[in-house]
């Protein structure tokens, strides 16, 4: 079974900044208890504090399709509406 590496690039809008990353932080211990999850981590670029990385490891792109699937993810869309500029996700697959 492969490994799947997903990056998740988010970038709140300018004025939802608090809100987002507060909504990001509450899916972390959820998803972490999740089946297949292997690393999930939350990550905030120095220079821009509105751009936010997840770098996400699972034991399969069905257990992560599940995590895209789950209550708490949908939960962080529906209070995030509006306040995300920017979204894109990288799924990946090590080399070495």
């Amino acid at each position: 079974m492969t490994q799947l590496i997903v990056v998740a690039n988010i970038h709140a809008n300018p004025d939802q900044i608090d809100l987002v990353k507060a909504e990001l932080e509450k899916l972390v211990p959820i998803t972490r208890t999740e089946k297949g999850c292997l690393h999930y981590h939350l990550h905030r670029d120095n220079s821009n504090p509105a751009h936010f990385i997840f770098y996400e490891n699972w034991q399969s792109r069905e257990l992560w399709q599940n995590h895209m699937n789950a209550p708490h993810l949908a939960a962080f869309l529906k209070a995030t509406d509006g306040a995300i500029a920017q979204f894109t996700l990288n799924e990946m697959t090590c080399l070495d």
